[in-house]
């Protein structure tokens, strides 16, 4: 598993540790994974199609 760094509002990281205090995760690390789990599967299609054309047009 790769290391990434990012930066988020403070409101965010608060959010994310109550659904770790909550139980809905087990880590915030966790919930941001799942996040991220989550918009590869709705946009995840998108992104390929889109750089296919581009690889097209060069």
């Amino acid at each position: 598993m790769e290391r990434i760094t990012i930066r988020l509002p403070r409101q965010q990281v608060d959010m994310l540790q109550r659904l770790v205090d909550g139980g809905e995760f087990p880590t915030v690390s966790e919930a941001v994974r799942h996040a991220v789990r989550e918009l590869i599967e709705k946009r995840g299609d998108r992104a390929l199609r889109e750089s296919d054309q581009v690889s097209f047009k060069v």
